[in-house]
This record gives C-alpha cells, sequence and structure tokens, in this order.
C-alpha cells in the first residue's frame, strides 16, 4: 500500500534526525512500557482468585500450589481466604494504576523534549540556508513549518509511542484472555479487530486528503495574517478589512473542517465497540452459565473477561485513534522532514577565532550573476578592485545590478561565474563566514526588533554581554545619540514590532549605529542614508569619514552629493560597469539629470 509505505518512510526518516541522547530514552521507555504491561496483566489475573474467594473460598483455600502458602501466613480456614486476597488484588490494581501513570508521563515529556529538540533543528537549518534560497521562499511557509507543523511533528511522535504502548498492552491482555479461554478470546479480539480493521480502510483515504488539506491551508491561513497585519496601514487607509478577513476565512474554515473530520474519524468507532462489547459480554455470560458448575463458576471467568475488555476496548480505541491522527498529520509530517532534511553548511562544525585577513583588496574577477539557469544575467563580466580603507560609492539606475553587487562582497550571494577573492583568497563555502566577520550592513530598510535601543543597537549581542561604553560611542557617531538621550527611557526605549514608534529617520540612524557598534572592517550602505535629511546626512557621513582609516566603506546611493568624498565612484549599468572615477570625473561626464545632487 503505497501510502502506508510512505508513512514508514516518513517515520524513518523522523527517526534519524532524533538524538543518540533521545534514541536511548526511547529504549528505556520501551523497557519501561513492558514493566507497565506485566503490572497490567497481574492485575487482570487477580481478579479470578479474587472473584472466587467471593464465591467459593473452598475452591481457592484447597487450591494445592498455594494452600501451604496460606497455611504459612496463618490462614487455616476457607472463610479466611477473603480478606488478604482483597488486600493484593487492591495492591496490584493501585500499582497497576500508578505504572500507566508514570507511563503517560514519561511518554509525553519524551515525545515533547523530541518535539522541542526537531523543532530547533528545523529553526537552526532554516537560518543556516543560503540567502538565494530565503529570498525564494515564502515566509508565511517557513514560519508555520517551523511553529504548528513542527508540533505536528511532535503529535506524531506522541501518538507512535501510544501505538507501541498500546500494541504491548494489547499482546499481554489477550495472552491472559487466551489461557482463561481460548475459542473466547480469540471471538472476542476478532470481532473487535475486524471491526477496526474496516474502518481504517474506510477512512484511510478520507484522512490522507484532510491531512494535504490541512497542510496547505495552514499555510494560507498564516500568509493571511501576516499580509493583513503587515500591512495594516494600508488596511486602515483603504478600508479594506473585509477583504482580508474574507482571504483568512476562505483559508481557515476548510483548515477547521478538515481538521473537525479528522477527529470525528478517529474518535467514531468508539461507540459502536463498546455497544458490541457489552452485546459480546452478555453472549459470553450466557454461554459460560450453559456450561459445567453453572453460574457460580461462570461468575470469576466473566469476572476476568469483564476487565479484560474494559481494558482492552479503550487500547483498541487509542491505538486506531493514533492510527487516525498520524494519518491525518502525514502531509505535515512530510513538509516537516523536508525542513529536517534541509542540509547546513560545511563550515558550521569550524570554530570561528578570527575574522579572514583583509589588508590589501577585494578583487572581483569576471564576475557573472544570475539567479537561475533560464534566468538572464543580473551582473556580467565584472571586474573590479577594492582597495582597503577606500570610499567606494555605486551608482545607477534601478536594476542597474548595485544591490546584487554588495550581496556578491558580502558572500550572501556566490557567483554564477568568476571569482572574488580577498588579498587573492578566494572565497569559498569554507571561509564565507570569517570573511563575513568583517563586514557591517545597513540597508535602506532597517529591521529593527521589538526590544530597547541598546539591543537593537548591539543586535544579536546577549543582553547580558552588551558593551553600553561601544553603544554610546556608536549612536555618537551615527547622529542618533542626542534623540534617544532626550527619551524618558534613553537607550532602554522599546522601539515597539519593527520600530513603528520611530521615525524613518531614526530608524535609519538605528541602523547605521549598528553597523558601527560592529567595528567591522567594511561597512556596507545601501541606501542607507535615503530617509535622512541633508543636514543629518551631511553629519552622518561626515562622522563615517572620520573613522578608522583603515575602514573600508561601501555606499550605494541616488544623491550624488552623498558620494562626494569618496575615492572612488563605479557606476553601473545593464548588470555591467560603464565608468570608474571620482566624483569631480563622474559629476563632468554623467549625464547629471539621471541622478540627485
Amino acid at each position: 500500500m503505497k501510502h502506508s509505505k510512505d508513512l514508514i518512510i516518513l517515520l524513518q526518516q523522523l527517526w534519524q534526525h532524533i538524538g543518540l541522547h533521545r534514541r536511548k530514552q526511547f529504549g528505556l521507555l520501551l523497557v519501561f512500557m513492558l514493566m507497565t504491561s506485566f503490572a497490567e496483566i497481574f492485575s487482570i489475573g487477580m481478579v479470578l482468585p479474587f472473584l472466587s474467594a467471593l464465591t467459593q473460598p473452598e475452591t481457592v483455600f484447597n487450591y494445592l500450589p498455594i494452600k501451604p502458602v496460606l497455611q504459612r501466613i496463618g490462614i487455616i480456614a476457607a472463610k479466611d481466604v477473603l480478606f488478604p486476597l482483597t488486600v493484593i488484588f487492591c495492591i496490584t490494581a493501585i500499582f497497576a494504576g500508578v505504572m500507566r501513570l508514570l507511563m503517560l508521563w514519561a511518554s509525553t515529556r519524551l515525545a515533547y523534549t523530541t518535539g522541542a529538540d526537531l523543532s530547533l533543528s528545523v529553526y537552526r537549518r532554516t537560518l543556516y540556508q543560503p540567502y538565494s534560497l530565503q529570498c525564494s521562499r515564502n515566509s508565511s511557509e517557513i514560519i508555520n513549518g517551523i511553529s504548528s507543523k513542527t508540533a505536528g511533528a511532535i503529535n506524531v511522535i506522541s501518538h507512535v509511542l501510544s501505538i507501541i504502548s498500546s500494541v504491548v498492552m494489547m499482546f499481554f491482555i489477550l495472552v491472559t484472555l487466551f489461557f482463561l479461554n481460548p475459542s473466547i478470546s480469540l471471538m472476542a479480539f476478532g470481532s473487535f479487530g475486524l471491526i477496526y480493521f474496516f474502518v481504517m480502510k474506510l477512512s484511510r483515504n478520507r484522512l490522507i486528503t484532510n491531512s494535504k488539506r490541512i497542510a496547505h491551508e495552514s499555510d494560507r491561513v498564516i500568509k493571511a495574517l501576516q499580509e493583513g497585519l503587515g500591512g495594516i496601514r494600508d488596511v486602515l487607509i483603504d478600508g479594506s478589512q473585509e477583504v482580508y478577513c474574507k482571504i483568512y476565512r476562505d483559508a481557515d474554515t476548510p483548515l477547521r473542517r478538515a481538521q473537525g473530520e479528522n477527529i470525528f474519524i478517529g474518535l467514531s468507532p468508539r461507540f459502536g465497540i463498546e455497544a458490541l462489547g457489552m452485546l459480546l459480554i452478555a453472549v459470553f455470560a450466557y454461554i459460560l452459565t450453559k456450561s459445567d458448575g453453572g453460574v457460580t463458576a461462570a461468575i470469576p471467568i466473566l469476572g476476568a473477561f469483564a476487565l479484560g475488555a474494559v481494558r482492552l476496548l479503550p487500547i483498541l480505541q487509542q491505538l486506531y485513534g493514533s492510527w487516525a491522527a498520524i494519518k491525518g498529520g502525514q502531509a505535515s509530517l512530510a513538509d516537516t522532514i523536508d525542513l529536517l532534511n534541509q542540509p547546513l553548511p560545511p563550515s558550521i562544525d569550524q570554530p570561528l577565532h578570527m575574522r579572514l585577513p583583509f589588508k590589501r583588496e577585494i578583487a572581483l574577477r569576471a564576475v557573472q550573476f544570475r539567479h537561475s539557469a533560464d534566468s538572464p544575467f543580473v551582473l556580467s563580466n565584472v571586474n573590479l578592485v577594492l582597495a582597503k580603507g577606500g570610499r567606494i560609492g555605486f551608482i545607477g539606475a534601478t536594476g542597474s545590478g548595485k544591490s546584487t553587487l554588495m550581496d556578491l562582497v558580502m558572500a550572501l550571494l556566490d557567483p554564477t561565474n568568476g571569482v572574488i577573492e580577498v588579498d587573492g583568497c578566494s572565497i569559498t563555502a569554507i571561509n564565507r563566514r570569517a570573511w563575513q566577520m568583517n563586514i557591517a550592513h545597513v540597508p535602506q530598510s532597517i529591521f529593527l526588533a521589538d526590544c530597547s535601543v541598546e539591543e537593537n543597537i548591539a543586535f544579536g549581542v546577549p543582553k547580558e554581554q552588551i558593551d553600553h561604553e561601544r553603544v554610546l560611542i556608536a549612536s555618537r557617531q551615527a547622529q542618533i545619540s542626542k534623540t534617544i538621550e532626550s527619551w524618558p527611557d534613553g537607550y532602554q526605549t522599546f522601539v515597539g514590532e519593527r520600530g513603528i514608534r520611530l521615525s524613518g529617520g531614526q530608524r535609519q540612524r538605528i541602523g547605521i549605529a549598528r553597523a558601527l557598534y560592529k567595528q567591522a572592517n567594511i561597512i556596507i550602505l545601501d541606501e542607507a542614508t535615503s530617509a535622512l535629511d541633508g543636514e543629518t546626512e551631511h553629519a552622518v557621513m561626515e562622522s563615517i569619514e572620520e573613522l578608522n582609516e583603515g575602514l573600508t566603506v561601501l555606499i550605494i546611493a541616488h544623491r550624488l552629493t552623498t558620494l562626494k568624498n569618496c575615492t572612488q565612484i563605479v557606476e553601473l549599468e545593464g548588470g555591467g560597469i560603464c565608468r570608474v572615477g571620482t566624483y569631480d570625473d563622474i559629476i563632468k561626464k554623467s549625464d547629471v539629470k539621471n541622478f540627485k545632487l
């Protein structure tokens, strides 16, 4: 069966992503399941002597294997048998209940701690994926995969443990009932088993269809939430709330319907099985009373069967319900496995003690780049040398390849052809991180986390490790210190989600302060001063100019005056370099109408 095979393969792949320590814990849990099963069987087995002591104490007292034991503990009459057997029966019942409770705690705890490991692994692997892949993905799918779909994997682990526990328990209960009465045991289990088998056959395809719908619609729900809340300003201005409510409803309604249907499929057989169980007990009672010994002889066996059925029916339902839950989450599990199978970079296990040496120059040699094999080249045959300590500006019309060129220099993208060298050393996947340690980047759109100004300037540094003095220096150089210090909470002011409480210029200057805090050898300003007024931009650029002479600054700008102090200006056109010169050269030779002065 293709679907079953697919599920088994998914579970095998999931097991491969579980660490050795957790696997050992699963082994110990299996041993504990066996111990719990023995305790359960012993409690069921004690029903027979207990009920016999109630109805036929002489039979129990005269039973040869236990008579010497009874006499040794001082029981010399049949009427005295009931009390010790009652105590033993109660103790075994309590012990079995405690064991089941401990097993539930252990299996649930192990499932969720393993799920936490898997969730972290998915998040970690996602963060390590190359920039080109990050740009091609929809963030709503990734967020949903890390949060809800990984939670689905946790449920799968929990249900698999439940299935294993149910199978082990069911086996021992059936063995016990088989010894009591083989024919009735086989008849009872055969009846229950056939019903669940046919229900599984009938519901399997529906569960798989619903699992695909749940996986797809859950992505759409997150996407609808992100778009509606992310563009809330435009939504409020345009009055388009109902449009986004409809998008959300169209995704959420089929999702909830599929989830509800899966729950119904998982729970519905229980009620029919319970009715059948009562019917079978009545039939067995009738059959046993017609056998030798009559009602008195039948009561102990019937009691043991009744208790066995009370234990067996919930186990069968649990087994079926777990199977239904796993099949219903199969598509989401497949998505989680895909995220867990994301490759990690080869340099991840290599410790970074120091930056890649950068003493002379960055050289781009015959560099070409395109996003895919069937897309046009964004950059073609770029040859450029960027000297250490230079202030180098980049200009060009929109789409000329300026930002892509910076992404290549930052090793966020790999050249399709050609090579990028630092002091003659080629940038590869192995030394990528060591090179990136030299770089601080200030984009046009600054991302700010919902935390304090200080934490945003020292972005990525644990709060207890932030160097406050460095934060102050970077803020002064970015011309934002006076503004921050005028706020009541100063550097502890919370900026709100994505810096919503700050103006565009304030966000931009915090982004520049973040780059300066890093104390990098190279600062890349990608339209970083576009949101600043002329006076503030001039002050920021002067501050950057006064920094260490060994600092290399690469600036993308539309205003030529931003590049006035640059030692070199590179003009790009159509994915290639059309001109390289000083500010005065560009002013004299360029069609200045194409640029803002």
